[in-house]
């Protein structure tokens, strides 16, 4: 079995080991999209009063559009930030006539490259753990506060590797396999961050080849995290837990 060498940082895994069997991790992409239109239209973003002529999203960390797509479809202009050109390239062939911006940008930097105030701002999926530090998020949350107009929408996602450590075996997680490709992740936690490392064996013509890439997340404290919106001029109005992923919306106070 042929194994390629490790990579480290997170902007470097998704570049050399995910961005390319993203859209395959995610399986099937229509029922995901469906399930983003769910989660949008429960926090009060889609809908005919919500949506409309002149009014503006940004979708943080977009990926290859799932929430990006469903937010232009109902009417929003969207600035959609990543830092993978892989990615933003998909959403680019996926976005048709929507009106949808793609910048591949830093998040953090995401000032620099819209017009606020916006009526929504999403960063959602696990975009938040891969920040570098706590003080990065903080600084993150400001900044989306302040690019709001009053009553905009915010929504959050993020993995809860706070509440739960695992042990053992049970630190070692299938993600998807079929029969050409098997992609499965390790955890290795530590105070205030994990380790987590992707495996990808695929088959080739000459039998199986193994990528290895470890990068670090965030273990972000869901309760920390509603009292650093609420400490930014933002209202909590709903929290979610589905499958350890935490999703928080809220709306900037009038």
């Amino acid at each position: 079995m042929a194994q390629d060498d490790i990579v480290t940082g997170m902007q470097e895994h998704y570049a050399a080991h995910l961005a390319p069997i993203y859209t395959w991790m995610v399986g099937d992409v229509d029922a995901a999209l469906e399930r983003s239109r769910e989660l949008l239209s429960k926090a009060g973003v889609l809908g005919a009063s919500a949506a409309g002529l002149g009014k503006q999203a940004i979708d943080l960390g977009c990926g290859f559009g799932l929430q990006s797509l469903p937010l232009a479809e109902a009417g929003y202009a969207v600035v959609s930030i990543d830092l993978s050109a892989e990615l933003l390239a998909e959403l680019e062939r996926r976005r048709g006539p929507h009106a949808i911006r793609t910048v591949l940008a830093d998040l953090r930097d995401f000032p620099a490259h819209v017009a606020t105030p916006v009526e929504v701002i999403t960063c959602l999926g696990d975009t938040l753990t891969h920040m570098p530090d706590r003080e990065s998020v903080d600084d993150l949350l400001g900044a989306m506060s302040r690019a709001l107009v009053p009553g905009g929408k915010m929504l959050l996602g993020f993995r809860d590797f706070h509440s739960v450590e695992l042990k053992g075996v049970d630190r070692i997680i299938p993600v998807r396999s079929d029969a050409d490709r098997i992609l499965t992740c390790l955890l290795e936690y530590e105070t205030g961050r994990v380790a987590v490392t992707d495996l990808v064996h695929e088959r080739t013509l000459t039998g199986w080849r193994q990528r290895a890439s470890r990068y670090w997340k965030l273990r972000l404290d869901p309760d920390q995290m509603i009292q650093r919106i609420e400490s930014v001029g933002l209202k909590l109005e709903s929290k979610s837990v589905e499958r350890g992923m935490v999703t928080l919306a809220a709306c900037r106070k009038q």
